[in-house]
């Protein structure tokens, strides 16, 4: 229901004031807008205002809208109309109707940042977890515990804004103009509090690498904190309840081979199904071993073994590990433009390596994707479902001004087209009398 409801609410945002900067502009222009609708197909509420030409409804199908203007080219026009028709306008005017909606958009996605910054955004601490070595976090000798503080100069609070940050340096980077050949200098702050500076080449990444977690390749996990291998909860019925574990039981071996932390034991788990466990525990101060044989569960192609306990979290630890960031009103606009203008071009971006073939057409994503991920940031709370609105926006007026027909950018191109036409002949009718 929160899905449904986010995805419902983000379209219906998104769809009104896309056509709000049409029917607003085409109101300033002098053009008459017979209707405007949130939604396509049949109409399931209509209303006329008193006074108004425009009828406003909502239709059956939530996956978009339109306004309808007068026009001669969609049917016949009545004379006392004609001066309102949208053919009728001059081009420059058709035009900034046409422009309105996607620039709404952006309008719209530059206040929903600035409401972010101002409320706060919440994200994980940008300290860093292992570092591989060979990798060119390890070769720029950045260390585990370390945590960023800036990238070129650029302040990073939070991990999200760390890897949005390598994703534009590593575009621009493919593009020819990374600072210093793809090197980002790196400011970071150790566990003794001493500043470290270092220089992270970014190079080697590829754009398939944008196809996923990219940041793996550089070496760069999040740090987090050690989970033991102690159970906090075991499922009703499952293979850890038969066997006889409990919450609070310390897990020490695994046939034999020491556990110091929870993942050791699902790797032992999961490479063992339908394999029997030898399990050595500590329940308070006994020790006890216990045989225990993993229910082989089929998981992304492949068969694994699970035995229905979760570990013991240390919620204090992993709450420290949060932060949260917020700018004053004057700052807010500042970044909000910024951060508006950034996504903008690296979509772009994006979009021209998927018609390249440079990356996979799997990072397009439709309705059922753009549902769950409203349905997600909305239970991460408002600054989390403000930014999946405002990126959502910024991606809509980037799509309807790409040059395709049908979009405001296929009209958009049209009229540029008829604008140039326009001023050819102008200028050989000048040439013509001016000798």
């Amino acid at each position: 229901m929160i899905t449904l409801l986010a995805f419902v609410g983000a379209i219906a945002l998104l769809v009104v004031f896309h056509e709000l900067g049409h029917f607003w502009v085409a109101r300033r222009c002098g053009v008459k807008v017979l209707r405007f609708s949130v939604g396509f197909g049949k109409v399931i509420y209509s209303k006329r205002f008193t006074g108004s030409d425009t009828e406003w409804v909502i239709s059956a199908i939530p996956l978009g809208g339109y306004v309808k203007m007068v026009d001669e080219r969609e049917g016949e026009v009545a004379p006392e109309d004609l001066p309102y028709a949208f053919n009728r306008q001059p081009v420059l005017r058709r035009m900034a109707i046409v422009v309105s909606g996607p620039l709404a958009n952006f309008m719209l996605a530059i206040a929903l940042y600035w409401v972010m910054f101002v409320h706060g955004v919440s994200g994980l601490k940008p300290m860093l977890g292992e570092v591989p070595p060979g990798t060119p976090a390890a070769i720029a000798q950045l260390q585990e515990g370390e945590t960023i503080l800036g990238i070129n100069g650029e302040e990073i609070p939070s991990w999200e804004e760390l890897r949005w940050t390598l994703l534009e340096l590593t575009l621009r980077s493919d593009s020819g103009q990374a600072t210093r050949q793809g090197e980002a200098r790196i400011e970071a702050q150790d566990a003794s509090g001493v500043r470290q500076f270092h220089l992270l080449d970014i190079s080697s990444l590829e754009a398939k690498d944008l196809d996923g977690e990219f940041l793996d390749k550089l070496g760069l996990h999040p740090y987090r904190p050690p989970i033991l291998p102690v159970i906090g909860k075991v499922a009703d019925g499952s293979v850890a309840q038969r066997a006889g574990l409990q919450e609070g039981d310390r897990i020490l071996r695994a046939d034999g081979v020491e556990m110091r932390r929870w993942n050791e034991v699902v790797d032992a788990v999961r490479t063992h199904p339908g394999k029997t466990v030898q399990l050595d525990i500590r329940r308070g101060e006994r020790e006890m071993s216990m045989a225990v044989v993993p229910q082989a569960v089929a998981e992304s192609g492949k068969t694994v073994g699970k035995i229905g306990a979760a570990p013991q979290v240390d919620r204090a630890a992993w709450q420290a590990m949060l932060t949260e960031v917020s700018y004053g009103p004057v700052e807010s606009l500042e970044r909000s433009l910024r951060k508006t203008w950034e996504t903008t071009v690296v979509s772009l971006k994006m979009l021209g390596k998927m018609v390249l073939g440079e990356v996979s057409m799997k990072n397009l994503s439709g309705p059922i994707t753009i549902a769950d991920y409203a349905g997600q940031s909305a239970e991460m709370g408002l600054a989390a479902y403000l930014g999946f609105l405002a990126l959502i926006s910024v991606s809509l007026g980037v799509l309807n001004l790409l040059p395709i027909p049908l979009l405001d950018g296929g009209h958009l191109l049209y009229y540029v087209a008829e604008s140039i036409k326009v001023f050819a002949i102008y200028n050989d009718i000048y040439r013509l009398f001016s000798g």
